[in-house]
């Protein structure tokens, strides 16, 4: 009786030593590998047009209530921060275009970290969309390898004399591991939003012409769908070794 108790326990034992490292897929125990899967990072628009009246609350408002309920759908084993730009005015023009800040830097079970640097800045300034993607993908992915993907807010074009499509379409000469999710918030220039739908297309991201709230949540969770979906892809091969 005890060879065969010892039998089950050091099988039991194996068994999930292996599914750690293997995993045999259910939906109670399946997992996404974070270092084969993408890296996930916000960049979302904190300039002072965010303050204009939408549904009977702000643009900014209501894009702090998609958020809370998009987090929460965040596997915590996803590598994903945030980046927030046009928080601040600056003395200049120059300055007020530099206004871009990590505020959670990438890391596993980060929703919480996320949530609280949401809420401690206002929006006041300028749009600085390629700017902010330089730092991005220049600084905040530094040491990360695999697909980086950004999901990116803007109710606005770029007003910092830059293109974010010129940028991506030079981007793309030289790499390929980043992919642009675009949402466009309550945006009636078209060429504004030709803009960033080139900034989309070209890296094989998203675009999302979003008027309402709702359509603004779709958005997040199109792009959230798409990295879980990626990440299964991605780990399951790796499964059947």
């Amino acid at each position: 009786m005890k060879k065969i108790l010892f039998f089950i326990l050091v099988f039991c034992s194996v068994s999930k030593s292996y599914g750690a490292g293997y995993g045999l897929y259910n939906p109670q125990n399946f997992s996404y590998n974070p270092q084969a899967g993408e890296k996930l990072l916000f960049i979302l628009d904190y300039s002072n047009s965010m303050n204009e009246p939408l549904e009977n609350d702000t643009k900014f408002n209501l894009m702090l209530d998609s958020m809370k309920k998009i987090l929460p759908k965040i596997n915590p084993d996803t590598q994903v921060g945030l980046r927030i730009y046009g928080h601040k005015m600056g003395f200049t023009p120059m300055e007020a275009c530099r206004a871009s800040t990590l505020a959670a830097p990438i890391a596993r079970n980060n929703s919480e970290n996320i949530s609280f640097a949401l809420l401690k800045r206002k929006p006041r300034g300028m749009t600085p969309i390629t700017y902010s993607l330089k730092q991005a993908i220049k600084y905040d992915f530094m040491g990360f390898t695999g697909k980086k993907h950004i999901i990116l807010l803007t109710d606005g074009g770029e007003n910092c004399d830059e293109s974010p499509c010129t940028f991506v379409m030079n981007l793309i000469k030289i790499r390929r591991d980043v992919q642009i999710d675009v949402i466009a918030f309550n945006i009636n220039n078209d060429e504004d939003l030709e803009q960033l739908r080139c900034t989309a297309l070209v890296t094989s991201g998203k675009f999302c012409d979003a008027k309402t709230s709702a359509q603004l949540y779709n958005g997040f969770n199109n792009s959230i769908e798409g990295v879980k979906n990626v990440e299964a892809k991605i780990l399951i091969p790796a499964m059947k070794k």
